[in-house]
């Protein structure tokens, strides 16, 4: 068992979610599904037999969402970071994780699903074109980056590879 487990608070779609993040990450599954009985009705206020708690792996990450009500909801204060070798791992997640999400959350790599949870799509060879050593390249690829919603790694290194010769 890991140390320590994202927990994941939704309204009434938490077994909703994990089925969706389930199916675009390899190496995923639902292990366990806890339902809600009819003890602490009164406190948390859900039907016998509703869904209570979903445990499921992400890439063999363990993860739990919750049906706990309307009483918090996602900000982008936290957000998981999908680290991707190439551009066509980063058009897969963005694609899929994007689809009925807040497209007005769009930017620079972040984006908001249609459950409200944050993720960054992240090529590997980012943090590289950021700190290239020629200041004014690490500039202008910050600069061009500022402007994408999704990450084009193929746009940013052409940008240093005009600086090679």
């Amino acid at each position: 068992m890991q140390k320590i487990t994202p927990h994941l608070w939704f309204d009434t779609k938490a077994e909703e979610a994990a089925a969706f993040y389930v199916s675009i990450f390899n190496d995923s599954r639902i292990n366990k599904v806890t339902r809600y009985l009819d003890e602490g009705q009164d406190i948390h206020g859900k039907a016998a037999g509703s869904v209570m708690t979903v445990d499921f792996e992400l890439e063999g990450q363990s993860f739990m969402a919750l049906n706990g009500g309307p009483h918090f909801q996602f900000s982008e204060a936290i957000s998981f970071i999908v680290h991707c070798e190439n551009q066509e791992e980063v058009d897969r997640f963005w694609e899929k994780l994007s689809d009925g999400g807040d497209e007005a959350a769009q930017q620079c790599g972040w984006l908001k699903d249609k459950y409200g949870v944050s993720w960054q799509i992240v090529p590997d060879r980012l943090p590289e074109l950021l700190r290239h050593p020629e200041q004014e390249v690490a500039e202008q690829v910050m600069r061009e980056m500022l402007q994408m919603k999704k990450i084009n790694i193929n746009r940013l290194t052409r940008i240093t590879e005009k600086y090679k010769a």
